[in-house]
């Protein structure tokens, strides 16, 4: 699949509408050269297919080239239909997506004039996996998909954590043995015990970073703060109760209390979310103990793996 950039966008400051600067220096661990969006993140560049600009121009919105915000504006791929970890490249520059839409949390100009913004639906985000200049009228190809890692991401859950008056042991440890497993951890952050807070954090990482694997840690217990288990029902399409059960019959032989975890583990889309515990001991167990046999479903949540049953 092959598209067109028909423009090259920068801004100066965050939340503004880009200029057209025809052509721009892609920079690996950046973004766009002078583009106040650059930085060491996973959202470096905006993408915004020419194709849905022009059918909401049809409704009479009267958009140009990065009103919407976005970097490149590319006829002819349909952006929002390719998986996130799809390679774009431009001459000698590559892309790799990394989100799809966004949550606009304050609507735009567009937005109030129209009742309708096509970005949050329709952009994408990439990282810059390698330097290049980009201009107007470069062909941009989406690259034939590669086998990927497994893509994961943590979530330390823990008022004090979120306070600064607890060191977070359990989420570096979860990284560490994720990435020792051949994981790519994607995102690791730490949150307050607020469900609707953990809730949109689960939404964002499965529907826009779309992850295959969420690992919380802390929460699950009789406290009434505890909320994980509750949020991440709320967000949940299908339940797994069989990792959280199996996790739970594993730890009993080590403590009774583990009879006292109300972890879960469920799927949304083709994410699977799994509540370990919070102490750092027991995320070791856990972990150990269920990581060997996960990628199996991950692998068939992804559409890539065989049958469970054998002759």
């Amino acid at each position: 699949m092959q598209g067109k950039i028909l423009a090259v966008c920068i801004s100066n400051v965050r939340g503004v509408q880009k200029k057209n600067v025809h052509t721009a220096m892609l920079k690996t661990g950046w973004g766009l050269e002078q583009d106040a969006h650059g930085g060491n993140w996973h959202r470096q560049i905006s993408l915004l297919s020419y194709d849905k600009v022009r059918a909401f121009n049809d409704q009479g919105a009267h958009v140009d080239h990065g009103d919407f915000g976005e970097n490149l504006v590319v006829e002819g791929i349909d952006f929002r239909s390719l998986p996130v970890g799809t390679r774009l490249a431009c001459g000698t520059a590559l892309l790799e997506i990394t989100q799809i839409g966004k949550e606009c949390h304050t609507h735009c100009q567009i937005y109030h004039r129209m009742g309708d913004c096509i970005m949050p639906r329709e952009g994408v985000f990439a990282r810059v996996l390698q330097d290049g200049v980009v201009s107007e009228g470069d062909k941009m190809e989406v690259l034939p998909p590669a086998e990927a890692p497994l893509r994961a991401a943590v979530l330390t859950l823990s008022d004090r954590g979120a306070e600064g008056a607890r060191q977070d042991l359990s989420g570096p440890l979860i990284r560490r043995m994720l990435e020792e497993a051949g994981y790519r951890v994607e995102h690791q952050t730490l949150l307050p015990d607020d469900r609707k807070v953990i809730e949109e954090e689960l939404v964002n990482l499965a529907d826009r970073r779309r992850v295959d694997l969420i690992l919380t840690t802390g929460g699950t217990g009789f406290s009434p703060r505890d909320v994980t288990p509750e949020a991440t029902l709320a967000v949940a399409h299908r339940n797994a109760p069989g990792i959280a059960e199996a996790i739970r019959t594993y730890s009993l032989q080590i403590t009774g209390r583990a009879m006292l975890s109300r972890a879960v583990s469920v799927i949304r889309g083709g994410t699977l979310i799994v509540n370990l515990p919070g102490s750092p001991k027991a995320v070791e167990e856990s972990l150990s103990y269920i990581l060997p046999h996960i990628d199996h479903g991950i692998s068939l949540l992804r559409g890539s793996g065989g049958e469970c049953a054998r002759p």
